[in-house]
């Protein structure tokens, strides 16, 4: 049975634990997406065939998982920030999931809205300021909590927007990996130019950090204070510094695998959270 085919996760039986187990990907549902974002294995790039050959899974793999498992076709769905793009890495699964649920709301206040394909509706606000009589059942914030300046203003709009029972899912960096780091100690003029040569992004995707929302304390805290409940949390790790070069990837995936022998994170990872409204 497909993941978002189960019947609804939180039950008055479920513990923390049962639920966070749940929303743990397995090694068959992280390859299934996989393979939806780059077709065959042989004949795929350099980069994800070397991935896969070291048993690795990025963060954004990990993150458009669980949301597959989130959306079904009667989940009313806004992703918050989304900009152009659901899933910037993985066109497949944004068309399959956009056509899967029963509603899909982007809202952000960056032009770029206007590009995005895959949403029912567009608002170009920021989550604080939007207002609807809807009520949702998943909302997304895919790389926005390291925006966001007033935490719990935007959380308390969430609660706002979130049905009871609804899940909040957060994928962001963590404030103490090295590149929001060094990130913090360099002019904001300096980071495009460096996300080009490092991931060929482009500027209208460069937005400045505050880093407010991006340790497990502090989303729990701040999530805790409106009405929700921590359902799963993890430390995913981030092996994508140096990912358009062979000779780095594989230098970053041999110290990943060798930091994994040990149980050890590798210095660079990701928050992936979800928060149920209570």
């Amino acid at each position: 049975m497909r993941w978002y085919a189960r019947p609804q996760l939180e039950t008055a039986a479920a513990t923390p634990a049962a639920v966070a187990e749940e929303l743990t990907p397995s090694r068959a549902d992280l390859e299934r997406i996989f393979r939806t974002k780059y077709g065959d294995i042989e004949t795929c790039g350099w980069s994800p065939r070397m991935r896969h050959r070291f048993g690795y899974f990025n963060p954004d793999d990990e993150y458009e998982t669980l949301v597959d498992h989130l959306v079904g076709d009667r989940t009313v769905w806004l992703d918050a920030g989304c900009g152009r793009f659901l899933f910037p890495s993985n066109a497949p699964l944004a068309k399959q999931l956009s056509d899967r649920c029963a509603h899909l709301v982007g809202v952000d206040p960056d032009e770029t809205l206007d590009e995005n394909p895959y949403v029912d509706d567009r608002a170009k606000v920021l989550i604080d300021d939007y207002e609807t009589d809807k009520k949702f059942d998943l909302i997304t914030l895919r790389m926005v909590a390291e925006h966001v300046a007033e935490p719990d203003v935007t959380v308390e709009s969430l609660a706002r927007l979130t049905r009871p029972g609804g899940k909040v899912v957060i994928f962001t960096i963590y404030r103490w990996s090295p590149v929001p780091l060094f990130t913090d100690i360099m002019p904001f003029w300096l980071h495009h130019p460096i996300k080009k040569r490092l991931w060929k992004t482009e500027s209208k995707d460069t937005f400045p950090v505050v880093n407010k929302m991006n340790t497990r304390g502090a989303l729990r805290r701040v999530f805790e204070r409106h009405g929700f409940a921590e359902s799963s949390f993890r430390y995913v790790d981030d092996c994508r510094t140096f990912a358009n070069s062979p000779t780095f990837q594989w230098l970053e995936l041999s110290t990943w695998r060798l930091l994994h022998t040990f149980g050890l994170h590798y210095p660079e990872v990701c928050l992936l959270a979800a928060y149920t409204r209570q």
